[in-house]
């Protein structure tokens, strides 16, 4: 038991590293993150018992599964919840995708009209579609203009950038690192914990090797990754195309790369920024 519990430690030190790097460039103090922790502690408590068939655990369960007194379990419950977007029901990053992969099959569509005529694609019956009718076309293309994703000119809207990749809006760049890494880790928690089906959740790794190999390997993953970007999107959009609303599923996908020297460096003079893409969504190790 005592091995566990430390194997344990050692490996979430491992994982929140990186949030911890994070919320210190934000300027998080320890009780912002003590917070965090504590809130999580008590929602992830909750899922615990409900999925022992408890679907109301009383104080005394959760405070005997966290380590929380019952007063701060009680204070806990009114917290407001997540401030930040989720990003795969967005309507705004289904119509980007949508359109992406319209300019991918024929690089003409990268620029649309903005209303629809019924003579050929356009901006408003992508949104319509992509939304299903939930949000109006416009708001839309206000949000995608907002965003840095789309540029307008006149009657047309034309796409921007290749990914959807939000980088005017650290409100959704934060959204996209939580939801990605999240996803990854549950994969790999979920596969360490037995649980089934097993998850896709793979890494090759190497080191002793030159910083500009490192580069060169990033960047054949990158090259290799856009047909593999482009058949998913395929193939998630018929899906939910045929599910009509009825699906209660997710699912997410991607692939990482992560390089550093002995001194942590990851940049090389003349090299270009890799940036943040949504097409290099964080899933896979062992």
């Amino acid at each position: 038991m005592h091995d566990r519990l430390s194997w344990t430690q050692s490996a979430i030190a491992r994982i929140l590293r990186p949030a911890v790097r994070l919320a210190l460039a934000m300027g998080l103090k320890h009780a912002q993150l003590e917070n965090v922790l504590r809130k999580l502690l008590l929602e992830e408590a909750r899922h615990l018992w409900q999925l022992k068939g408890v679907q109301h655990p009383n104080l005394s369960q959760l405070s005997m599964t966290t380590g929380l007194n019952r007063k701060e379990v009680t204070a806990r419950e009114r917290e407001p919840r997540d401030t930040l977007p989720v990003t795969e029901g967005s309507a705004v990053t289904k119509a980007y995708t949508a359109w992406l992969q319209l300019a991918t099959d024929d690089p003409l569509h990268r620029r649309l009209p903005l209303l629809d005529t019924g003579e050929g694609p356009s901006f408003e019956l992508l949104a319509r579609l992509a939304a299903r009718g939930d949000v109006h076309h416009r708001a839309v293309l206000e949000e995608l203009v907002r965003l840095g994703m789309v540029e307008v000119q006149q009657e047309t809207a034309e796409l921007r950038g290749d990914a959807f990749v939000p980088v005017d809006s650290l409100r959704d760049m934060l959204a996209f690192v939580g939801d990605n890494a999240r996803d990854h880790l549950l994969a790999a928690v979920g596969n360490t914990l037995g649980r089934e089906p097993r998850m896709l959740e793979r890494a090759v790794f190497a080191s002793g090797i030159p910083l500009q190999e490192c580069e060169r390997i990033h960047q054949l993953a990158r090259k290799h990754w856009d047909s593999v970007h482009y058949e998913l999107v395929k193939e998630m959009t018929q899906a939910y195309q045929q599910a009509e609303g009825s699906g209660t599923a997710r699912i997410r996908v991607g692939v990482y790369t992560y390089y550093e020297d002995e001194n942590g460096r990851v940049s090389i003079a003349g090299a270009p920024s890799p940036g943040h893409d949504e097409r290099t969504l964080p899933q896979e190790s062992t």
